[in-house]
C-alpha cells in the first residue's frame, strides 16, 4: 500500500487476511476484526524521536515554544508516541502547526531545508539516513516504551490455518526470499506472540491515547 490511509481502507473493506501491522493497526484489528496475532519480530520494539535540526538551539523538549512547525508521517504510532514526548513543552495539537509528508526521508528534508522546526521519526527510520543527512539534525529525545510492536496477523477466513502459518513465520528467515523479506521490514527474524503480550500491548495503547 502507499500509504497507512489505503491500507486502513482496505482492511475496513476486508480486504486483507494477512498482515504485518503497525502497533495502531494490529490493535484495531484484534479488538474489531476478529484477527489473531501470531508473531512478531524478534529482539525489537518501535520506538520514536523528537528531531530538531542540528543548529536549532533546543537542547532538551522544554526548551521548544507554542508555534512551532511540526513535521510528521502519518504512521499512527509514532506520531502518538512523539505528541506525548512534546507533553513537557505543554505542546499539543491545538498550539502548534502540524504537517504531514509521506516518508521519513522528508520529515528530515523538511528540518534541513528550513521548513519545519521539529520532526516524529521512527528511531529505526532515523537511523537508516545516510550519516551526512543524520548530521544536520539532533535528537532531542526517543522513546524507551519497548513492547509496542509491529505485529503479524491473520484474519478470521484463515484463523483454522493459523498454527500452520505461525509456523511458516517462524521459518522465514530460514529461505533466501524470506530472509530478504524479513530483511527488507528491518529485522532479523520473528518470534511468537502470546494472546497476554498482544493484550498488554492494546492496553497500553489505549491508555497513551
Amino acid at each position: 500500500f502507499n500509504s497507512f490511509e489505503e491500507q486502513r481502507e482496505a482492511i475496513r473493506n476486508d480486504e486483507i487476511d494477512i498482515i504485518y501491522a503497525n502497533p495502531f493497526d494490529a490493535s484495531m484489528l484484534v479488538r474489531e476484526k476478529g484477527f489473531i496475532a501470531l508473531a512478531r519480530p524478534a529482539h525489537k520494539s518501535d520506538e520514536a524521536m523528537v528531531v530538531v535540526h542540528a543548529e536549532n538551539p533546543a537542547a532538551e523538549i522544554e526548551d521548544l515554544q507554542p508555534g512551532l512547525r511540526l513535521a510528521a508521517t502519518d504512521d499512527p504510532d509514532v506520531y502518538l508516541m512523539g505528541m506525548i514526548m512534546l507533553e513537557p513543552a505543554e505542546l499539543n495539537a491545538e498550539n502548534i502547526h502540524i504537517s504531514r509528508v509521506d516518508s521519513y526521508p522528508l520529515v528530515a528534508k523538511a528540518l534541513i531545508n528550513g521548513d519545519a522546526d521539529v520532526g516524529f521519526f521512527l528511531s529505526d527510520a532515523f537511523t537508516a539516513l545516510t550519516n551526512l543527512t543524520k548530521s544536520q539534525l539532533k535528537v532531542l529525545v526517543e522513546s524507551q516504551i519497548g513492547v509496542i510492536q509491529h505485529l503479524f496477523l491473520v484474519g478470521p477466513r484463515l484463523a483454522e490455518r493459523s498454527d500452520e502459518i505461525r509456523v511458516e513465520i517462524a521459518k522465514m528467515h530460514t529461505h533466501p526470499k524470506g530472509k530478504d523479506a524479513v530483511n527488507s521490514l528491518g529485522f532479523e527474524l520473528c518470534e511468537d506472540v502470546t494472546p497476554e503480550d498482544v493484550e498488554f500491548m492494546i492496553d497500553l495503547m489505549d491508555t497513551l491515547v
